[in-house]
């Protein structure tokens, strides 16, 4: 039989003619072929009380039904959702999706299977899409009605009044009432109905996609929330349940937590018929037992209750789904059982990566239709999380008692659908990771394995064999939800072992000694305005103060220390000085207006009762129209650009002259990058304008500067969109050129640069580590040399021209190993992850390909070192050599002159990572500064600092008045984490930083600001694919 057609329905309520499914394979790896012959029947109840059937093969694996559910849901974050189903035992159990249906479910024509939620992560804002929170949302409508998510009277209230606006819309008191006559939503409803539409009258303006949000955030601060209680019994023989989490395993004793084991603590689950136990790893300071024993019902509910163990810890803890035992010769010990599908992390970066099609859905009990917005954008994955209501987070939620249940009295209607093919119409898979699941904790282990005990039987959860950590630039979740930090290898210079100092790590992030503010910053904030566009306002305040500090480099430094030496040409200081004083003088009263406010917003006077100076559109819309008077300043920043480095390289005093004010700690940037600021700025003004717009309803007072403000400087960015990317490659260039040695015309018309990055080069002495450039027509491969500045010596160029490039593990040997086949040389490099050899492999071809358009070979850039076209034995002598100058730079590193030790080139060397233009674009865009509270790993205060993020840097200010920065943080690296329960950090809006020792927390002041500090140093702790370069900025060569 060939691939079944999907037959058409009606009973497309939730899902669209499209399918947007992920696939769960691997690259490469197709899916098992559906077995043809006799069909069965399957009804699946929906979230929504409706029923549907599907006809699949009998031995099909479960897959096929879950695939067939998503597809038909269209739903793309299936990963979190599962089968569930009473089986012959009447032991309600998981549909396994390796196994064949007709094994599992022995009658189907008398068994319904329910489609519900499985996975609960522990923030809802990870889920990106409006149907994926909507399906939540009615699953906890579900656990409401059921009895199983209990709560106290006032949260029971709140929940039901965001259902009540998602699914009739605004409040009416009398429609309330009636709509809440017809529907029970929790047990006793009628004792908590002037609560509900007291509480409903406050949602007014809410749609049902914010309603759903505010419902997930609300519910997930409950104790019950997502808890599947299975009843046992300690060794003592008291009753107790035991359920598993994101975080672990918990225990209650009726509905009360009395006990939490968390991932990081258990050593090895298993169990012996129907004893559960569970080993922990020894701690000191622990009063448990090395082993836990719980007594369940029987072997069937102890073996359910360990796989529904194995899938939490696959989903949220590993990054990549563990990989098929082999299977044993002669007998085997133990289940066989592993989870299957996609791991949260795998899930949240294919979302983010997707770019889907926006796609309609219908709400069954809401008359409102609903858009999903499914465009990746390289920013936070939660940008369009609608905002936050201030009487949902002013709550206090606790536990109430225990609620019987209730069931859902809505008629079943039943549809038929034929399940399509397995892997049929399925979304590209992930890359691969390197080989070996890797845990999200950070640990230098494999990720643990889980395994069934019986008598005697094998370890649980234990680590297998470590392995040597990889380092890595990409985003890792942890169980708790954020970030987990990745395996970092560091250069020898940069161990925290190590006594030299570095310039990537800075006193300031080290020093626990500094004075410390903590909670009397937060009885301040809780003073201030809780509205969403009062904190895009602060961020044009805070944001504005840096770009002033900014144009004062030029404007008032630069000038200063030029007007004191006879080193600058007078027609170059005629084009840079009178182009930057004008705009120094209008952003000076620019800011003093957005200040002014931001004091009567924050109610500084009587004009925020009326609500008068609650808006920011008509202060950016007349300061907007302004600076379409300096535009002919704006115009002349490229022009003095070219002019400066003309200048520089025709005159080595100007180099040396500009070379020492770089060395100034004002001018905490590279010189030239200053000249582009203002060009910056006005991407900056764009974005802002576009949140104001986004959140703001149409009839707001403030919708309609905004959007003609918006309409202003999104014309002014157009204009300027060509000249800002050939002046940024332009401007990149020339920063490289002052890193490399032996280099003479790096910087020509046409050539673009791509990527940057430590690749090992495979040589006659093993892998030895090199720095590699990469632009549209050549490839350079340097070793750090033994200069001053600590520049790169270029030891060789591959043309692209004519260039073949493949994968070649095998043939070496070598993990991540690339052949790269030039017309007249071959060199064999090896990445440091297979994420970062993949990125590689894109860009080279990409640019091997714009090579080959052109006009033919390049030609040789090298000034001093002979060209490509020498013997192998020559090229394996300059090797040795530059091997000798690469040791000998390794134990002299931090000796030398501090100049350009800390430049993106230096970064990528010692954290082995790579960046690319892509990268280099985005970060313009992605610039931050503001006050946050910082705290390291093991002190208690909280210290209060000014910090910039820019050029995936973090500079650190005591305030925002001083000149430069005390400190600097390069993040290249760093992994970007939410805090766990165990580090104790118990305040809202924090975020950890983590490379290898080095851990820092910082607070922010509204969720706003956590969001908006998690996107931006997002952007910088995980690379973009080059990919993203056609919709994120249009190609222009210089």
């Amino acid at each position: 039989m060939g691939e079944i057609e999907q037959k058409l329905t009606p009973a497309s309520r939730l899902g669209a003619p499209e399918n947007s499914g992920i696939s769960t394979l691997e690259r490469g790896q197709k899916a098992p072929p559906t077995p043809s012959g006799k069909l069965m029947t399957v009804k699946i109840q929906m979230l929504d009380d409706t029923q549907e059937a599907f006809e699949v093969p009998q031995r099909a694996p479960g897959k096929v039904l879950f695939d067939a559910v998503c597809n038909h849901l269209n739903l793309v974050e299936g990963d979190y959702f599962g089968l569930e189903f009473p089986d012959h035992r009447k032991i309600v159990v998981w549909l396994d999706l390796l196994k064949p249906i007709v094994k599992q479910i022995r009658r189907p024509k008398h068994v319904v299977v329910k489609f519900v939620v499985k996975f609960f992560p522990p923030d809802h804002t990870q889920l990106q899409e409006e149907l994926t929170r909507y399906l939540f949302a009615l699953q906890v409508k579900q656990d409401l009605a059921q009895g199983r998510l209990t709560c106290n009277d006032t949260s029971a209230a709140l929940l039901i009044s965001h259902i009540v606006q998602s699914e009739i819309g605004d409040f009416d008191e009398a429609l309330d009432r009636e709509h809440l006559a017809k529907n029970k939503y929790v047990p006793q409803q009628d004792a908590l109905e002037d609560k509900i539409v007291e509480f409903h009258h406050s949602h007014i303006g809410q749609t049902p996609a914010e309603s759903d949000f505010q419902l997930l955030e609300v519910a997930r601060r409950l104790e019950m929330y997502g808890i599947r209680l299975h009843p046992a019994k300690d060794r003592e023989g008291t009753k107790i349940n035991l359920a598993v989490a994101n975080t672990g395993i918990l225990v209650f004793q009726g509905f009360t937590k009395i006990n939490a084991f968390n991932w990081a603590k258990v050593r090895k689950l298993s169990f012996k018929r129907k004893r559960f136990l569970i080993k922990l790893r020894p701690d000191v300071n622990s009063s448990y037992q090395d082993t836990l024993e719980f007594l369940m019902a029987g072997r069937d509910f102890c073996k359910s209750f360990w796989k529904i163990c194995v899938e939490h810890h696959a989903f949220f803890r590993l990054f990549e789904e563990p990989k098929p035992k082999p299977k044993p010769v002669l007998f085997s010990r133990g289940s066989s059982f592993r989870f299957s599908g996609r791991t949260q992390k795998q899930v949240l970066d294919y979302v983010k990566e997707g770019g889907h099609k926006k796609v309609q859905f219908e709400r069954k009990h809401s008359k409102i239709h609903s858009t999903r917005s499914l465009v990746s954008q390289p920013t936070a994955p939660n940008s369009e999380v609608p905002k936050q209501s201030p009487q949902s987070a002013s709550l206090t939620f606790g536990e109430g008692t225990e609620s019987p249940g209730g069931q859902s009295c809505q008629p079943a209607k039943e549809t038929k659908v034929c399940a399509l093919e397995s892997g049929s119409h399925q979304s590209p898979a992930l890359p691969k990771s390197p080989p070996g699941s890797k845990a999200a904790d950070g640990t230098s282990s494999v990720p643990p394995e889980e395994e069934e005990e019986e008598e005697g039987g094998k370890d649980g959860i234990r680590p297998s064999n470590p392995q040597p950590p990889q380092p890595s630039t990409e985003l890792s979740i942890n169980s708790q939800g954020g970030a987990a930090p990745a395996n970092v290898t560091l250069s020898p210079n940069l161990s925290p072992d190590n006594k030299q100092a570095s310039p990537l790590i800075s006193p300031l992030l080290n020093d626990q000694a500094c004075p410390r503010t903590d909670d009397e910053e937060e009885g301040r904030r809780k003073r201030f305005p809780t509205d969403k566009a009062y904190y895009i306002a602060k961020e044009v305040s805070t944001t504005e103060r840096t770009y002033l500090k900014d144009l004062e480099v030029i404007a008032s430094w630069f000038q200063s220390t030029v007007s004191k030496e006879d080193s600058m040409p007078e027609a170059l200081k005629s084009l840079i000085f009178p182009n930057f004083e004008p705009l120094h003088k209008f952003h000076t009263n620019f800011l003093k207006e957005i200040e002014q406010r931001l004091a009567l917003w924050e109610g500084r006077s009587n004009a925020h009762v009326r609500g008068d100076y609650q808006r920011i559109g008509d202060v950016m819309l007349k300061n907007i129209q302004g600076m379409k008077h300096l535009a002919a300043h704006l115009w002349k920043h490229s022009e003095a650009l070219e002019a400066l480095e003309t200048s520089i390289k025709g005159s080595r005093r100007l180099e040396h002259f500009c070379r020492d004010f770089e060395l100034q700690k004002v001018c905490y940037l590279p010189l030239n990058t200053f000249l582009l600021r203002p060009l910056h700025r006005l991407m900056h003004y764009k974005q802002v304008l576009e949140r104001l717009c986004k959140h703001h309803p149409p009839n707001h007072a403030d919708f309609r500067d905004c959007r003609a403000a918006l309409a202003e400087i999104t014309e002014m960015v157009a204009q300027l969109h060509g000249t800002m990317i050939k002046m940024e490659n332009f401007q990149k260039l020339h920063e490289l050129k002052k890193d490399l040695i032996g280099i003479d015309n790096l910087v020509i018309p046409g050539r673009e640069f791509i990527r940057l990055g430590s690749l090992s080069k495979l040589s006659g002495k093993g892998l030895q580590q090199r720095m590699f450039f990469l632009f549209n027509d050549v490839l350079l491969y340097t070793s750090r040399g033994l200069t001053a500045s600590n520049q790169f010596k270029v030891h060789g160029q591959l043309p692209l021209y004519g260039m073949t490039i493949e994968e070649s593990e095998e043939e070496w040997g070598v993990p991540h190993c690339l052949t790269l086949r030039g017309q007249r040389q071959s060199i064999i490099v090896a990445a440091s992850s297979r994420s970062e050899m993949e990125k590689w492999m894109e860009d080279i071809q990409m640019a091997i390909d714009l090579a080959e358009k052109s006009n033919g070979p390049t030609p040789e850039l090298l000034a001093s070192s002979p060209p490509d076209s020498k013997s192998p034995d020559e090229a394996t002598a300059a090797d040795q050599e530059s091997e000798d100058d690469l040791s000998a730079s390794r134990t002299s590193l931090e000796r030398q002159a501090p100049h350009r030790g800390n430049t993106m080139v230096h970064v990528c060397w010692h954290r082995s990572t790579s960046v690319s233009m892509v990268d280099f674009s985005i970060a313009v865009e992605n610039q931050l500064s503001g006050n946050l509270l910082r705290k390291f790993k093991n002190s208690n205060g909280w210290q209060k600092l000014w910090v910039v993020f820019t050029n995936f840097c973090l500079f650190f200010y005591k305030s925002h008045q001083d000149s430069h920065p005390l400190a600097s943080l390069p993040l290249l690296g760093y992994s970007l984490t939410i805090p766990s329960e165990s580090e104790n950090i118990h305040k809202d809006y924090v975020f950890k930083l983590h490379f290898k020792s080095h851990v820092y927390y910082f607070r922010a002041e509204s969720e706003y600001t956590f969001e908006r500090w998690m996107e931006v140093i997002r952007s910088a702790t995980s690379s973009s694919s080059r990919a993203h370069i056609l919709s994120h900025k249009e190609s222009h060569l210089y």
